[in-house]
């Protein structure tokens, strides 16, 4: 869990939740920082232990649990696996009109200005293979807000990773806001058209070697995110 100062007391809840189970660990950052940087914090600890699948999700129950056994299971033999709301037996429940046109709007201008085939390119509801988070230059990633997700998978794809969707079910939230803001849109909209020149201009970075984690950059990487000092 990673937990940015939440101001509903998220974050005292759970610390004390940890300190009985031991299944869950809490990056407790001081402020506001950036979803991106959130999805960067939780990867580097997943990096620094020894964790062979990364599953991320959202923590409002719009993406099921129930989902990850099928997710888990399409991860043996692919790289990333997309929980995807728009592949073929994918279900919506209790979705604003308005957030669903968004969500479908927004997919379509990553489709088209990135020329990915992907059809949830959005999704935040994904697994990721160790191998995978190895091959990609994480601290390369940009994006602060939700354009992570895109940048990300992106990244992937220029890794000549084995990238596929899997359907879920998922629901619009219970309760809570919106974090989305304009400048957030924004930088979703600029990232599409930077991955779009890098696509054109035929970028591809060299294959990982198998100690990929060693260089001193990677370490930092670690450590500046999690406080694990030299990582693994």
């Amino acid at each position: 869990m990673v937990d940015d100062a939440s101001p509903d007391g998220t974050g005292e809840y759970l610390r004390s939740l940890a300190a009985t189970e031991g299944r869950l660990s809490l990056i407790a950052r001081k402020r506001k920082l950036g979803l991106g940087t959130a999805y960067a914090a939780g990867f580097a600890r997943f990096l620094a232990g020894e964790y062979e699948s990364a599953i991320r999700m959202d923590a409002d129950l719009s993406h099921d649990p129930a989902s990850i056994g099928p997710l888990l299971a399409a991860a043996e033999g692919h790289d990333l696996v997309i929980g995807s709301r728009y592949a073929r037996g994918a279900r919506a429940r209790r979705w604003q009109p308005w957030r669903r046109a968004f969500s479908r709007a927004a997919n379509l201008y990553a489709r088209a200005v990135t020329g990915l085939g992907i059809g949830d390119l959005t999704s935040g509801f994904k697994c990721w293979r160790r191998s995978a988070l190895e091959s990609i230059d994480l601290p390369s990633l940009r994006s602060r807000g939700y354009a992570f997700q895109m940048e990300a998978t992106f990244a992937a794809w220029e890794s000549g990773l084995s990238i596929v969707e899997s359907p879920i079910a998922f629901r619009g939230r219970a309760s809570g806001v919106s974090k989305i803001s304009g400048r957030i849109v924004l930088e979703a909209a600029a990232m599409a058209w930077r991955l779009r020149l890098r696509r054109s201009r035929g970028r591809r970075p060299e294959p990982p070697s198998k100690n990929v984690f060693a260089p001193r950059r990677i370490r930092q990487y670690i450590s500046d995110r999690t406080g694990i000092g030299g990582g693994t």
